[in-house]
């Protein structure tokens, strides 16, 4: 794993598409957990502390799309495997016993007065990073990676929609918070039952339209995504598709569909659409880099 020369940009982003600027280094931060939260029955929030947070953390407005890679304990040691510098370019493995356990997090809040990291996790029954999250208490340990890089939204547009399931709650609700003032923002959320809805509050200045997609209303055997994509279908595109931005993110098969129906059938061109497969459905830590989304 070598750390290579990247570009940054400059923010306000007002280029009118998705910019990436690159940290100047990549950190690794150990990390212990302050306190929980459980924000609805599947969802739980985990506030992060450390003296490596003393050094601060690239935590950048509107760039929602941001992710570190969180690496958790071996089931079986107890052991957390992650990478450590060795000198310059040049990262190893620890050399502990047990195996990598990593997955990819968007950071949802950072308090650099109280030095505090949060990320969210929904929990489930399946899964390293929900197991461990599920048993998550004051004192547990978790290595954070990251991030490599910011992904800043753009921050010229009138209206901004987001579209996702619970995985992409982080971002959009950091989308919602941190819009430019005077922006609308419309979110189509989906998500397990109605007890998961959170209050979401908008940025001083930012008009909300806030739609929760129920999975429960839909027949059990349907594949992830299949609510959300029948609303956002039927749904016309909010405000002027000249002045519109869209990010949506969430289980891969259904963000290529949802994907091909923002560019085919609305027509929106490519510098106004973000779309993220976060996971998909039968594969463990899916690699969100390698989505094979057509870009035409």
């Amino acid at each position: 794993m070598t750390r290579r020369e990247r570009s940054a940009f400059t923010g306000p982003n007002r280029t009118g598409e998705q910019r990436l600027s690159f940290q100047p280094k990549l950190v690794r931060r150990d990390l212990t957990v302050a306190r929980v939260e459980d924000i609805t029955p599947r969802y739980r929030r985990i506030v992060l502390t450390g003296e490596v947070l003393a050094e601060g953390y690239p935590f950048v407005r509107f760039a929602c799309n941001d992710h570190v890679k969180a690496y958790f304990p071996d089931p079986r040691t107890g052991h957390i495997v992650a990478y450590h510098e060795t000198g310059f370019d040049e990262w190893i493995l620890d050399e502990v016993e047990g195996e990598p356990f990593r997955r990819d997090y968007t950071p949802r809040a950072w308090d650099a007065a109280a030095r505090e990291l949060t990320l969210d996790f929904v929990i489930h029954e399946h899964g390293i990073a929900a197991a461990w999250a599920r048993a998550a208490e004051p004192g547990d340990q978790l290595v954070v990676m990251g991030p490599r890089a910011n992904w800043l939204l753009p921050e010229n547009y009138s209206h901004y929609w987001g579209i996702g399931d619970e995985t992409a709650l982080p971002a959009i609700s950091r989308l919602i918070e941190e819009a430019p003032a005077g922006a609308h923002v419309t979110a189509m959320i989906e998500i397990a039952d109605a007890r998961e809805e959170q209050a979401l509050e908008p940025a001083p200045g930012v008009t909300l339209d806030l739609i929760w997609v129920h999975r429960d209303s839909v027949p059990a055997d349907e594949e992830p995504g299949r609510a959300l994509l029948e609303t956002v279908r039927h749904a016309p595109a909010p405000g002027n598709a000249d002045d519109l931005f869209v990010f949506a993110a969430g289980e891969t098969t259904a963000m290529k569909s949802i994907r091909d129906h923002l560019r085919r059938d609305l027509g929106l061109p490519k510098r106004q659409v973000a779309v993220d497969g976060y996971w998909k459905r039968g594969i463990a830590d899916h690699d969100h880099h390698t989505n094979d989304f057509d870009d035409g």
